[in-house]
């Protein structure tokens, strides 16, 4: 017997996309302001203006809606840069991260959806798998300055992007340091730099 699949698993149509955008959306509001234990399947289907039993059927669990929520962010996330610069490159994704991050809404998003991963194992299997879907898509400019010889042969283009962003989600939860243009900057400046030194 097929497995059943995962909620989101298949991009549906008609109304069911529009319920679905709906629920998405009240989720996203919700977690942003009460956080994942303010997640309350009922709530959002109120909010959403959709049937609870339409939610429960389809989503079950919190950490499932959380789990869809995350791949539809990963999916209709920004393309990554293509400007010919690896600098330039690396740049634009720090300061991707930095706006993403210091949104009034996306920033307590992203703070909920990490919580939730803490505590939910359907909510971390998506939080890795959405940063998985970000990190293949950027990793796109380390591989075009390897072969454009702006970076050594052998460079790990995963994880010079994941260079680039670990200081900044620290910063955001540990250390509380301004998150702004010149913090992506520093960023991406010094996983260039490992790069560069064939440190990564």
């Amino acid at each position: 017997m097929a497995a059943a699949p995962q909620p989101g698993a298949v991009r549906p149509g008609g109304r069911t996309a529009r319920v679905r955008e709906a629920v998405l959306q009240a989720a996203g509001d919700i977690l942003a302001d009460k956080g994942f234990e303010g997640l309350d399947l009922g709530d959002i289907a109120r909010v959403a203006g959709v049937g609870k039993t339409t939610v429960y059927r389809r989503w079950g669990t919190p950490g499932a809606l959380a789990a869809d929520l995350l791949q539809d962010m990963a999916e209709s996330s920004l393309p990554r840069a293509r400007t010919g610069s690896v600098a330039e490159d690396l740049r634009d994704n720090a300061r991707l991260v930095v706006r993403t991050l210091t949104d009034p809404r996306q920033g307590r998003l992203f703070r909920a959806l990490i919580a939730a991963s803490l505590c939910d194992e359907q909510a971390a299997r998506a939080l890795h798998r959405f940063y998985a879907v970000r990190i293949e898509e950027w990793s796109g400019c380390v591989t075009d300055a390897i072969e454009r010889g702006e970076l050594p042969p052998g460079t790990d283009p995963r994880r010079v992007i994941a260079a680039v962003s670990a200081p900044l989600y620290y910063a955001l939860l540990n250390t509380g340091e301004a998150l702004d243009e010149a913090a992506a900057d520093r960023a991406a400046a010094a996983a260039l730099a490992a790069a560069r030194a064939g440190a990564i």
